[in-house]
């Protein structure tokens, strides 16, 4: 098979692609049109190349995490940038720890909201239970 015959290989529709990935073709346009992805065009037919795919895996595997799309553009721009991808890893740790740092701080807010509630709830029953006898009386 000659090169032209691997390309076409590569390439893959929207739906296909949707499919793989586990979204809609609506989000694989969502991402095209904010630019952080550029399918090539047969025609009208959107096509997606592996670059594009992989693309695709780094921006859902950053929404997952929690990153804004300004964030993931510029992880994006930096790999493009930087062969090494070195200037990428580095952001990308800076990112990642203040993200851990966020999710550190939401869980110690949970976790107290979570024993106020257990505590509230505790006194709620112990009311509920300290009068049960009573309605018990007035009801026989």
């Amino acid at each position: 098979m000659n090169g032209a015959g691997e390309d076409r290989g590569e390439l893959q529709g929207i739906q296909e692609v949707a499919d793989m990935l586990g979204i809609t073709p609506r989000t694989l346009r969502f991402y095209e049109d904010k630019g952080l992805i550029e399918p090539c065009r047969i025609g009208t037919t959107r096509v997606y190349r592996r670059r594009e795919i992989a693309r695709m895996q780094l921006i859902l595997r950053g929404k997952r995490l929690g990153f804004s799309l300004t964030d993931i553009a510029e992880f994006l721009d930096l790999y493009d940038a930087d062969p090494q991808h070195l200037e990428q890893m580095r952001a990308l740790a800076e990112r990642v720890r203040m993200r851990i740092d966020e999710l550190e701080a939401q869980r110690d807010a949970l976790d107290q909201t979570l024993g106020e509630l257990a505590k509230l709830e505790g006194e709620a029953l112990a009311r509920v239970h300290a009068h049960e006898p009573e309605a018990k009386r007035a009801v026989g």
